[in-house]
């Protein structure tokens, strides 16, 4: 016997993503320009630091077209086809934008390896102001999304790439000013070194956190043990089973679950309160939750108890 299911739509506040559209636009308009202006100055002063400063740059406005085309593709409605709507691709468009990370990393790197056994002159005076203007860019961009950046993986990734962007123009102006001070222009493909370091450490919780979320996996915020306890404890449950939690969208947490109360149906407003004790207590936005009056279940799948 099941139950009419508990679905999230019903109460008062909204999960609805913040719509950063405005952000995205502005943030690819200046790095464009910025893009621009590195890449030339790169190649007529022959920093390697300063192209390969560019070419992240450019990677980045890539990531950020991703970015912003999968938040608005989430914003799409549920369909015949696609019942949740869209809402996927902006866990995709994460994971995107930090496999694009890791091939701007491969150029770079590859250059400044080049580079590093007869590194050619570089001006650093121009290396450092272009930078510099880098800087105040990159922070601008990323002050952009500061504000979404905990609670969307999708916001996170774009305000990572421009911080991190931010860090690097300022390795950058660094090195710069030691070629004037020192004249040692291995410097600048060493700087192109720390330029990989960097994305690298900051690339890294984004792959895993998208590749997680790509694969379904009950998000990191959720104490899956919790969730349990919480079902396990309800008056009248007699067993749990059946218990899937998974990512909708970057913002949006889903849950599924057989619950059999030998008792018999406890009635919808039973139901309700659930389903806000969940989004409530651990932001699980959308529930369904079947209820069974048999220990005995067709589609009975083990739900496991640790994880």
């Amino acid at each position: 016997m099941s139950a009419p299911h508990a679905h999230g739509h019903d109460h008062g506040h909204s999960h609805a993503p913040a719509d950063f559209g405005r952000a995205f636009a502005i943030g690819i308009l200046l790095n464009v320009a910025f893009v621009a202006v590195e890449g030339a100055a790169g190649f007529l002063t022959d920093s390697v630091a300063l192209l390969a400063d560019a070419g992240h740059n450019l990677s980045d406005v890539l990531g950020l077209l991703i970015a912003w085309g999968g938040a608005e593709l989430a914003k799409r409605p549920p369909s015949k086809r696609f019942t949740y709507g869209l809402r996927g691709s902006s866990i995709l468009a994460a994971l995107g934008n930090a496999l694009l990370l890791l091939v701007a990393v491969g150029a770079i790197l590859l250059e400044a390896i080049q580079r590093l056994g007869d590194p050619p002159p570089v001006a650093g005076g121009t290396v450092m102001i272009v930078a510099a203007i880098g800087i105040v860019i990159n922070t601008a961009t990323a002050l952009l999304f500061v504000s979404g950046r905990k609670g969307d993986i999708n916001v996170r990734g774009a305000f990572l790439h421009m911080a991190a962007d931010a860090a690097v123009s300022a390795g950058v102006v660094v090195a710069g000013g030691l070629i004037l001070w020192t004249g040692a222009e291995w410097i600048d493909p060493v700087v192109s070194l720390g330029i990989v370091a960097v994305i690298l450490w900051s690339t890294w919780g984004l792959l895993k956190d998208s590749t997680t979320m790509a694969l379904q996996a009950v998000p990191p915020g959720i104490d899956h043990d919790a969730v349990v306890d919480a079902l396990e404890a309800l008056p009248g449950v007699t067993e749990l089973h059946d218990l899937h939690i998974w990512p909708m969208s970057t913002t949006e947490v889903a849950l599924t679950a057989h619950l059999v109360m030998p008792g018999g149906h406890p009635g919808d407003q039973f139901l309700i309160d659930l389903q806000h004790r969940l989004d409530h207590d651990y932001g699980i936005h959308h529930a369904t939750v079947q209820i069974e009056t048999s220990e005995q279940s067709d589609c009975h799948l083990e739900s496991p108890r640790h994880v």
